[in-house]
């Protein structure tokens, strides 16, 4: 009776082993395929638990341990839109884990010289599309509350990095974009343009052209200083990288290099050609960096109201307070390009 008994404890202690094993299989032994440590998977909103396994499908084993898993976490009644992280080795209790973890996106931008070509690149990064962002940007009661164009809205855009939610609305993501242009613009940048009689869209419009004229953040603020010199004796800002923008809108093609401005695009008819139509253009240029924004709020004091390209100084410019000086370095500029054989 009592080897009956011993013999019993076995049997029920094997049945133990194997019931713990066979649940530590169902929660935490490895269910993924792939190789790479880690995979970021993107659930849009609105999506079932059908469209998850969907979505899965590439990166597990065996469907069957994750649905099981998901029903006994409630996971399947109460799917959650975002981005989550899957990492190698991960078994059913870890995916579905991770799968209610939503992680943050790192979003970046500079370098746009469009409201449209921005939206697309935000739309690579955060789940709105390309129409809605367009469109929530282009609202007519967003813009009049908030003193923007279609035309400047680009402005409301402080190039750096910010973290949203992927799956933020783009409503939502808007308005955190206005609220860190607000940021951006404290007391003293607000003190500062107003100082120079110029409105924060009216900075970053100039900043813009101060941008795309020098690659150099220490001449910034010296040819902040020129284009501020025309502007108040009423001088045309005569900007190359203003028509550069004119022509390319008026082709619609943004992905061209224009490396030399020729002396019949001047006479270009768009309100942003600053050879033509005097004063600052409809809106930015482009998205210009925090270099050249702060540039335009502290700017050289100087006499200068002409430069040109330096051919000593690669990627900087020679400055001249009289038209008779600027033709020289103008002229020396001219035969320099001339001989490269640069026509465009």
């Amino acid at each position: 009776m009592f080897a009956n008994k011993k013999k019993l404890l076995y049997i029920l202690g094997g049945l133990a082993l194997l019931v713990g094993i066979a649940g530590y299989l169902r929660f935490f032994a490895s269910n993924t395929t792939f190789n790479e440590n880690e995979k970021w998977v993107t659930i849009p909103t609105g999506s079932t638990f059908e469209d998850v396994k969907k979505i899965m499908a590439p990166y597990i084993n065996g469907m069957g341990g994750f649905e099981n898993m998901a029903a006994l976490r409630r996971y399947d009644k109460n799917v959650k839109p975002g981005r989550f992280l899957l990492e190698k080795g991960m078994g059913n209790f870890g995916l579905v884990a991770a799968l209610r973890h939503n992680r943050p996106v790192k979003l970046t931008f500079n370098n746009q010289e469009r409201l449209k070509d921005l939206c697309v690149r935000f739309s690579q990064q955060i789940e709105p599309d390309t129409t809605q962002l367009m469109n929530v940007f282009r609202d007519s009661v967003f813009l009049k509350e908030n003193g923007f164009s279609k035309e400047n809205v680009i402005a409301m855009f402080i190039p750096n990095s910010y973290e949203f939610y992927w799956n933020v609305s783009a409503e939502k993501f808007r308005d955190k974009m206005l609220q860190e242009y607000k940021r951006f613009w404290n007391a003293d940048r607000l003190a500062k343009a107003e100082k120079l009689g110029m409105s924060p869209v009216e900075v970053i419009t100039l900043a813009s052209i101060v941008h795309k004229e020098t690659v150099k953040k220490d001449e910034r603020p010296r040819v902040a200083g020129a284009y501020l010199n025309r502007l108040a004796q009423g001088i045309s800002l005569q900007a190359d990288p203003t028509v550069i923008y004119a022509l390319k809108l008026q082709s619609n093609d943004f992905k061209q290099v224009i490396k030399r401005v020729l002396f019949a695009d001047l006479s270009i008819n768009s309100p942003y050609n600053t050879y033509v139509y005097a004063g600052l253009p409809p809106g930015p240029i482009a998205m210009p960096d925090i270099s050249a924004i702060d540039a335009v709020l502290n700017p050289e004091k100087h006499n200068f109201i002409f430069f040109c390209a330096s051919v000593d100084r690669f990627g900087y410019h020679e400055f001249a307070s009289s038209y008779a000086e600027h033709q020289v370095n103008a002229k020396r500029y001219a035969d320099w390009i001339n001989s490269t054989g640069t026509t465009r």
